[in-house]
């Protein structure tokens, strides 16, 4: 018993402990990783500089290698010896210069036209009489015109004046220049003072330029593209330096001027100043760049058969350099980031579809780590099936020296094999998961770009689409031909899209595109057989087979228990038409409802159903020991399946079919004899577990159903239709039915299956004169484990409990 507790806690270990779900996703990344870079391997010779050579170690060819040192600096030499470049530009003195004279100009005109009107306002408008001071005056008979000064005309015009000159400029300046009438020749000092300033030229920051006077400076026009090599760089003005020069340089142009136009036109043109020469760092830097791109490394040749390191001697750093470069030779670098990237590109990848889509639904099968030991295997497969494909010489060609045109493109990998494999074993869903991943992998171990991918996911996903619901061998082989013929279509897009399409290229990609996706469907049709037997899948090829009545483990239940072979032929009509209503698996539930019971094979004469002459060997037995006996023949269904490999949807569904539901028959009949006191309702009730699945729940209420259709007096329609409603509500107030997922509609749309087959069993029938004896007797329990305390038709609600509440419109059209 320990032993078998060990056993079952290391089964539960593998089937559900999240460590073997990590180990599985490490392994899958580093196999991924090692086929994205082969050089991931243990290097030949791991010294650090002052370790001692433990042998010999010769150069096994000429190779080169690097003074990285003398490399160095031959291009710090060049990148010290560009001059930083710094762009003139010309159009700054002409903008301000353009800007200044539109400026006059505007208001120059302006001035003349209002002091023409107000002139002609003087002379045209009459002189107004005098009045008493105290006299009311009415604002329309005074002019109001020839009232307002020209300067507070002209103040009028002074944002114009502003937006033309760029500045803001006071009120006092600016009556300065309507005394002048904004004088041409105010306009023409100003540019004469500018123009000279920027003329010599002005930075921003004259101390950053003088750092560069040993070298000089590029300086470059940027109107006519013309270079200056500029040694002298004291030369220009900087922002300060600059606004004493306009003083300077006005000095001798301003004399004889009043004083308040001169600090005018001084103050204007320190204000209109502003730096022309500029630092351009993104050329310097790139000029920098190129000189050091234009120095070749040093480099000195080491000779085939040199010693690199002798036995005994003290490991140097030149000799460290030497010995990486003969493991550059061999190809062994190091991971570059974008490997990195990838590997966490697929790991997150994986960890979040895992997450999102497959955790609740493994995990409720209670087996997940196999099914992600599935899809870990199928992964790794075809990732070191592509990495095999890119070692392949670009002259080898179906196991021929062939030559070909190298393509961008894997057509040729039968990728779409391993959804179609995941397809027929895990569903569709899953399989246009795994597809994802697998698409991911082989783009990147191709070193392919987005058509790459596109290819291999439309591969795919349509391999999983056509060979959804795969009943019968040769739809493999026909999915695998539609596979073909799609691979050659994309083949010419993909060749299209990227410009390589020719008469030399496309015939080829065409052909191995098709030879790719027939060869999908043949690796896919062989595998699945081995799939099977290794992690014991059952595909619905295999249930079909097992659906032959003529399997030897039916054939040996119709001779020993031919009532349970009955009643178990009977249930799978049932679950099949009912499956097919609510969107099970029919033929799944069909064959669970075939085997659900052929753990009565061991003893079927405990069984009501095949006990012969009214003899009940249970009437013996103390009512315990026939509970044990019933409870028993889950385990024995168990094993025998197992032994039959019958595949472990049918295994649990022959442990799940009874769920943890009550053997009232037994239970009722030990209160009887002992008390109700003495006795525990555990003893009499199965192990369970609950129906986990659809297909599960359905064999649990056709097994029920059926088994009790047989105590009905003359079953009619309306009999039938009340025993199906009241068993269901049972078992479904019971909580058998919490873990499957059946809705209320589906209980309804099984409810009304039911009916109509067991109404088709037990239709009425022509009554013949031997007849009548027959049909006036009450007929036995049909099965003595499903035997309730009291008739069918007597059992009503009475638990206050709501679960226990009628569907009183169950199974009604």
């Amino acid at each position: 018993m320990i032993r078998d507790r060990k056993k079952k806690s290391i089964d539960r270990f593998f089937s559900l402990s999240p460590h073997i779900r990590w180990a599985l996703l490490a392994l899958i990344v580093a196999i991924f990783a090692t086929g994205l870079y082969p050089g991931l391997v243990i290097k030949k010779h791991r010294y650090a500089i002052g370790d001692v050579a433990k042998t010999d170690i010769k150069a096994e060819e000429d190779f080169f290698i690097e003074d990285k040192a003398a490399t160095e600096a031959n291009r710090r030499k060049a990148v010290d010896g560009v001059a930083t470049v710094h762009d003139l530009n010309p159009k700054i003195l002409k903008g301000t210069v353009d800007r200044l004279t539109e400026a006059f100009d505007r208001l120059r005109a302006i001035y003349e036209k209002e002091a023409s009107q107000l002139e002609t306002n003087w002379r045209t408008s009459p002189v107004p009489l005098p009045t008493p001071d105290d006299a009311p005056v009415d604002p329309d008979d005074v002019p109001d015109l020839p009232r307002v000064p020209l300067k507070e005309r002209m103040l009028a015009h002074k944002g114009l004046f502003e937006d033309l000159f760029g500045a803001p400029i006071s009120n006092g300046a600016f009556s300065i220049l309507t005394e002048h009438g904004f004088s041409q020749d105010i306009a023409r000092l100003l540019t004469t003072i500018i123009t000279q300033v920027l003329s010599t030229g002005v930075v921003a920051n004259k101390e950053i330029l003088l750092r560069e006077s040993e070298k000089g400076i590029t300086l470059r026009n940027l109107e006519t593209l013309t270079e200056t090599h500029v040694l002298n760089l004291k030369q220009f003005y900087g922002p300060d330096q600059a606004k004493t020069m306009v003083r300077v340089v006005g000095d001798p142009i301003l004399k004889g001027k009043n004083y308040a136009l001169l600090n005018l036109i001084v103050d204007f043109s320190q204000r209109m100043i502003q730096p022309n020469i500029t630092a351009n760092s993104h050329e310097t830097e790139a000029r920098k760049k190129a000189a050091a791109e234009k120095i070749k490394p040093v480099l000195y040749m080491i000779k085939k058969g040199e010693m690199l390191l002798r036995e005994g001697e003290r490991v140097t750093a030149l000799q460290i350099r030497k010995l990486n470069a003969v493991e550059d030779q061999a190809d062994a670098h190091r991971v570059p980031l974008a490997g990195s990237g990838a590997v966490a590109l697929l790991t997150a990848i994986l960890i979040i579809q895992y997450q999102v889509r497959l955790k609740g639904r493994m995990e409720s099968a209670n087996y997940a780590n196999k099914d992600l030991l599935f899809l870990s295997c199928i992964m790794v497969a075809f990732i070191i099936v592509v990495k095999i494909s890119t070692t392949l010489p670009d002259a080898w060609f179906l196991g021929m020296a062939l030559s070909h045109p190298v393509s961008p493109v894997g057509f040729g990998i039968p990728l779409a094999a391993g959804a179609m494999i995941v397809c027929l074993f895990m569903g569709r869903e899953t399989a246009l998961i795994f597809a994802l991943a697998l698409a991911l992998c082989a783009s990147m171990l191709l070193q392919g770009s987005l058509e790459t991918f596109i290819f291999f996911i439309l591969s795919c996903t349509m391999a999983s689409w056509w060979l959804q619901d795969c009943r019968e061998r040769k739809i493999i082989i026909k999915t695998g031909a539609k596979l073909g013929v799609l691979n050659a279509f994309l083949a010419v897009v993909i060749d299209v899209y990227l410009g390589t399409a020719s008469w030399a290229t496309l015939p080829f990609d065409v052909t191995i595109a098709f030879l790719g996706g027939i060869g999908a469907g043949i690796i896919t049709a062989g595998m699945a057989p081995v799939v099977e037997m290794v992690f014991r899948y059952t595909t619905d090829i295999t249930l079909l087979e097992l659906a032959n009545l003529d399997q030897p483990i039916l054939r040996r239940l119709m001779l020993e228990a031919p009532g349970t072979y009955h009643h178990s032929v009977v249930v799978g009509s049932l679950v099949e038409a009912a499956a097919t209503e609510i969107g099970a698996n029919p033929i799944l539930a069909k064959v669970c409802g075939y085997y659900h019971d052929i753990g009565k094979l061991k003893q079927p004469l405990y069984f009501i159903e095949n006990q012969a002459n009214g003899r009940n060997k249970h009437d013996k037995l103390a009512p315990s020991m026939s509970a044990l006996i019933l409870i028993a023949h889950v385990k024995n269904g168990v094993e025998i399946a197992r032994d039959h490999k019958l595949g472990q949807s049918i295994i649990d569904t022959i442990q799940q079919h009874h769920g943890s539901s009550l053997i009232s028959y037994f239970f009722e009949k030990a209160k009887t004899v002992k008390g109700a006191d003495a006795v525990n309702i555990d003893d009499f009730r199965y192990p369970g577990p609950r129906p986990q699945t659809r297909e599960a729940g359905l064999v649990m209420l056709a097994d029920i159903v059926e088994a009790a259709s047989r105590t009905l007096e003359n079953p009619t329609p309306s009999r039938i239709q009340g025993l199906v409603q009241n068993l269901i509500n049972k078992v479904f107030s019971d909580g058998q039915l919490d873990h499957c997922e059946l809705t209320l509609k589906d209980l309804h749309l099984i409810a009304r299956s039911f009916n109509k087959i067991l109404n088709g069993i037990h239709h009425h029938r022509i009554e013949y004169q031997d007849s009548a004896s027959i049909t006036s007797g009450k007929a036995k329990n049909g099965s003595v484990d499903r035997k309730p305390a009291k008739p069918p038709q007597a059992v009503r609600t009475k638990n206050p409990d709501d679960r226990q509440a009628h569907f009183k419109r169950l199974g009604l059209s």
